[in-house]
């Protein structure tokens, strides 16, 4: 099967079953509100994954799946019944936190086979699912093991191992990379995603890391104070999103005040240029967004914008430059650099820029 055919089968899949439905849901803690009535729904075999930085509600909205956390307003349902009274450990997930939480005084086994030995599984079953598990996370032959010997690596997968022993129809992740160093993050984020691939079953996981999010994710959704603001797969919020908070924190972006003068033609940095954004009111403000990959940089006469390049930074990959056109820093990146100092234009295809209604919340803060 080809890659194109595989990968338009695990769409239609993924549209086939929501798994779990969150209604209205809102949660306060007196009068500070944390989840301001939110609809999420997640597709069964779906890696979804809940972005956004720190007190934005994605910890809240994850413990509220798990049972641990009941909310004020609104129903959770799993495939189409409400468990919101239902207790955590009669609902068909289980929980990995940061803190993994394992026991120091039994080995590695016997914390993978502690949920099995409590659901009074036979001797074989336990001993035959310990091995499947420990081959699944590659720690064959550390069943003996304290995990007080263990990196945060390997005590990472044995806490992974162990809640998927019981066979959860769901695993939820709240942050379960935070505690470990760049490179081992980048090597479980890889792992993780083949293990949910290869059990076929849903992950939710929780991070305030983009890299993360669109490595691993089939959907993201960002929230920010309590709202969800934007659900979709990571390449349409990274190149569509739909404000400026989005569009700030799913990567690096050139964010600037426009005019919307037309249809297909929007005013910002000193230019006019031609997009493909329309349905704005004449002359409106908008919010522009240009990712600095997508900002060539011309000889000064061929450009739209003028600008002088002010710093120049190696990143391995690429350059990336700054430069000063009208008071606007521009941040951009290419594989060939302009020296600081020297006077450059700047120019952007239609396609490569984003148009939004203004972020009164962003333009106030």
């Amino acid at each position: 099967m080809g890659e194109f055919a595989a990968q338009f089968l695990k769409e239609v899949e993924l549209l086939a079953h929501r798994i779990i439905e969150l209604n209205n849901i809102s949660m306060k803690y007196g009068k500070q509100t944390v989840l301001n009535h939110i609809d999420l729904y997640i597709n069964q075999n779906e890696f979804l994954t809940l972005l956004g930085p720190s007190g934005c509600g994605k910890t809240t909205t994850l413990r509220i799946i798990g049972g641990f956390e009941k909310p004020s307003t609104g129903d959770v349902l799993f495939d189409g019944t409400s468990i919101l009274h239902t207790p955590p450990h009669k609902r068909p997930l289980n929980t990995v936190f940061q803190k993994y939480a394992l026991f120091p005084h039994l080995d590695v086994a016997g914390n993978i086979a502690f949920g099995l030995k409590i659901k009074k599984a036979s001797k074989d079953a336990i001993q035959k699912k310990v091995a499947d598990m420990l081959r699944l996370v590659n720690l064959e032959g550390y069943e003996k093991r304290s995990p007080l010997s263990l990196s945060g690596g390997q005590q990472q997968r044995v806490a992974i191992a162990r809640a998927l022993a019981n066979e959860p129809q769901v695993l939820l992740l709240d942050e379960p990379l935070g505690a470990l160093d760049l490179q081992l993050r980048k090597e479980m984020q890889v792992e993780l995603k083949n293990m949910q691939r290869e059990l076929g079953i849903t992950f939710v996981f929780v991070t305030h890391d983009q890299e993360e999010a669109l490595t691993m994710s089939d959907t993201i959704a960002v929230m920010n104070e309590g709202n969800i603001l934007q659900i979709g797969r990571p390449e349409d919020i990274y190149n569509e999103p739909k404000n400026a908070f989005v569009a700030k924190f799913i990567g690096e972006s050139n964010i600037l005040d426009g005019i919307m003068r037309e249809d297909l033609l929007v005013e910002f940095g000193g230019a006019a240029f031609k997009c493909v954004d329309k349905g704005f009111a004449p002359n409106e403000g908008v919010d522009i967004v240009i990712r600095p990959e997508d900002v060539e940089i011309v000889p000064p006469d061929k450009g739209k914008i003028r600008g002088r390049v002010t710093q120049v930074v190696f990143k391995g990959v690429h350059y990336e430059m700054h430069v000063d056109a009208q008071g606007f820093l521009w941040k951009i990146h290419s594989t060939v650099a302009a020296p600081a100092g020297e006077d450059v234009g700047l120019t952007i295809e239609p396609y490569l820029i984003h148009v939004m209604k203004r972020d009164v919340a962003e333009a106030t803060s």
